[in-house]
């Protein structure tokens, strides 16, 4: 599973950042999450396949997280999509799009699935063979979510050969008892798959914490996440600034890491008053060991 960074700025562009737009690459699918303006060119520069895409996310209705979509659904209908989307966000955007759409005599060339996410509720909002995303509540000035991407583990369980033969278990069974099945032996013995083997080791977690202000309310949603992403829209002497605009900073950011035991924090969502990164990473490294800076264009394996 890997993320790869479209626009890490806030409200406005700046110093060649752009607004929030992020893809998480789990196996053979792409998933969105957010799209600021421009997100469509961020993904043509940064190679990114729009027919991989099944699953977009909107945390919310400030514009510099959704104003980039009605650009990119459009576009790829007239590249010829014709495989259903699917899209969850806030209810509102549902009649926003379709007054665009309206007032344009436009249509798009496949199904749009809106799928709404309840207000301040964490639900479940994707389960497949390869991954699981969840939405939690945070909290900022309107309705926003953050999200949760689990990766499934791709090994199923670990087959144990030397308990296999002392159990007689023959070789052509091995994927069988592997994924589960239990073995009956010509004696009629009954060997089961959880003596042969052991569990694989675990998919990745992902988290995307939105727009919000400090706060322990999702904890219980980022626990021991692999990789998690945290809003850091200010530096800590601005701590006032951004309670009062429900935003964090920087060693706000990394407190909650260390608090959900993260094993690596990621820091985005930069006001466009700062050109210099560099005192996000100093600021928040005071408090958690593992963090960078987010930077647009790279990739980050979780």
């Amino acid at each position: 599973m890997t993320l790869t960074i479209l626009g890490n700025n806030s409200a406005l562009p700046a110093f060649d950042r752009h607004p929030t737009a992020q893809i998480v690459s789990v196996g053979s699918e792409v998933i969105l999450i957010d799209c600021g303006e421009g997100t469509q060119i961020q993904m043509q520069l940064y190679g990114q396949k729009w027919r991989k895409l099944n699953h977009i996310f909107i945390s919310h209705l400030h514009g510099d997280h959704y104003f980039g979509l009605p650009g990119l659904l459009n576009s790829m209908s007239l590249l010829g999509r014709t495989q259903p989307l699917n899209l969850y966000a806030p209810i509102a955007l549902q009649a926003i799009l379709d007054q665009m759409m309206l007032a344009a005599d436009s249509q798009l060339n496949y199904s749009l699935h809106f799928h709404p996410l309840t207000a301040g509720e964490a639900s479940l909002l994707v389960e497949n063979k390869s991954f699981s995303v969840k939405s939690f509540p945070v909290e900022h000035r309107i309705d926003c979510h953050g999200f949760l991407v689990e990766e499934k583990s791709p090994h199923g369980r670990k087959l144990l050969p030397e308990k296999c033969r002392e159990y007689q278990v023959p070789t052509y069974f091995y994927h069988r008892i592997k994924n589960g099945e239990d073995y009956e032996r010509n004696d009629g013995f009954t060997v089961k798959s959880e003596w042969v083997t052991i569990p694989a080791l675990p998919g990745k977690k992902y988290a995307y914490c939105a727009d919000t202000r400090y706060t322990e309310s999702f904890i219980q949603h980022i626990l021991h996440t692999d990789l998690l992403y945290h809003e850091s829209t200010y530096l800590d002497e601005e701590a006032e600034k951004a309670a009062q605009r429900f935003h964090s900073t920087s060693k706000q950011a990394a407190k909650i890491a260390k608090v959900a035991g993260a094993k690596k924090l990621l820091l985005g969502h930069f006001s466009s008053k700062y050109k210099d990164l560099q005192p996000f990473q100093e600021e928040a490294s005071e408090i958690f060991s593992n963090v960078r800076v987010s930077k647009e264009g790279e990739c980050y394996e979780i």
